[in-house]
């Protein structure tokens, strides 16, 4: 029952937001990213703690105001997504800019394709698009949603735009081993995984989890892999591009534990940058009182 109201909220957010004014929509959404800030409620107080390792040297009034424009940049996040399908190509593509836009299309031209890790950080679906706009093939990966139709009305935002979203499941990364064959750029969000087969990292000086998957791929298809930060700007949004070193020397366990690592390294580069702009709202460190899951 919960799912089906949840999702009921997205589909009218999905319509209604798209109808009113712009200046409006933006507007009355800081308004209400305010408030759920002041109310202080558990998705606030876990960004304000992840904020907080990322950023150790901040007073705590500072803290606060970035807790503040985390939120306001979160909930721009959700207007852009319900929105962008309604913008132009010329509008998607002017209002980016790119470091190293090079790396993104030297794997692309390679004809081995590319894997490009990014955290849950900016708007990477407008990076997406604006890259499909330009002629390449993007692939990801989605974890399901309940219910069913709220999982394919997110699959069938992401193909309007050209970007194919593959399940979260077992057959997923012999699929984007095809699709890296193919030419295809892979992109996968990669900050997160506190599951057994999460690997070890040591993010901002503590230890946490990320995927194997982006570092799995990369060794078994020699696709490039990089690194993408994006953020926002006033008017759009930057995306920071990255090459991941891959180690030539180790068992494949010691390479893939390397290049998360690495991985690791570049997301903190780019978070510690833009704090404001990683919408983390789940645990992300394993320390504490973390307790094992399977």
């Amino acid at each position: 029952m919960l799912a089906r109201i949840t999702a009921s909220g997205y589909f009218a957010a999905w319509r209604v937001l798209r109808w009113l004014p712009e200046r409006f929509v933006y507007s009355l959404a800081y308004k209400l990213s305010d408030l759920l800030t002041k109310r202080n409620g558990p998705s606030v107080q876990r960004l304000r703690s992840n904020l907080g390792r990322t950023q150790p040297e901040l007073t705590g009034l500072d803290l606060d105001l970035l807790v503040y424009k985390g939120m306001r940049s979160a909930v721009r996040y959700w207007c852009d997504t319900f929105r962008l399908q309604d913008w132009s190509i010329e509008r998607i593509q002017n209002t980016v800019t790119v470091t190293n836009e090079h790396l993104f299309f030297d794997a692309l031209n390679s004809g081995k394709g590319g894997i490009i890790t990014v955290p849950h950080a900016g708007n990477y679906d407008h990076a997406a698009a604006y890259f499909c706009s330009k002629g390449a093939k993007i692939v990801t990966v989605a974890e399901r949603l309940k219910p069913e139709a709220l999982f394919k009305k997110f699959m069938e935002y992401r193909a309007a735009f050209g970007m194919e979203a593959l399940p979260l499941d077992g057959r997923v990364i012999p699929t984007l081993a095809v699709r890296l064959r193919a030419g295809c750029i892979v992109a996968l969000a990669a900050d997160r995984d506190l599951s057994r087969s999460g690997i070890d990292v040591t993010f901002f000086g503590a230890p946490a989890r990320m995927p194997a998957g982006p570092a799995v791929l990369a060794l078994r298809s020699d696709a490039a892999l990089i690194s993408a930060m994006v953020s926002y700007t006033s008017s759009g949004i930057h995306i920071d591009f990255e090459a991941v070193p891959i180690p030539s020397h180790g068992s494949e366990a010691e390479k893939i534990s390397a290049i998360i690592q690495s991985s690791a390294d570049l997301f903190a580069k780019g978070i510690a940058a833009h704090p404001e702009d990683w919408h983390m709202m789940q645990r992300i460190w394993i320390d504490g009182d973390f307790k094992e899951r399977g």
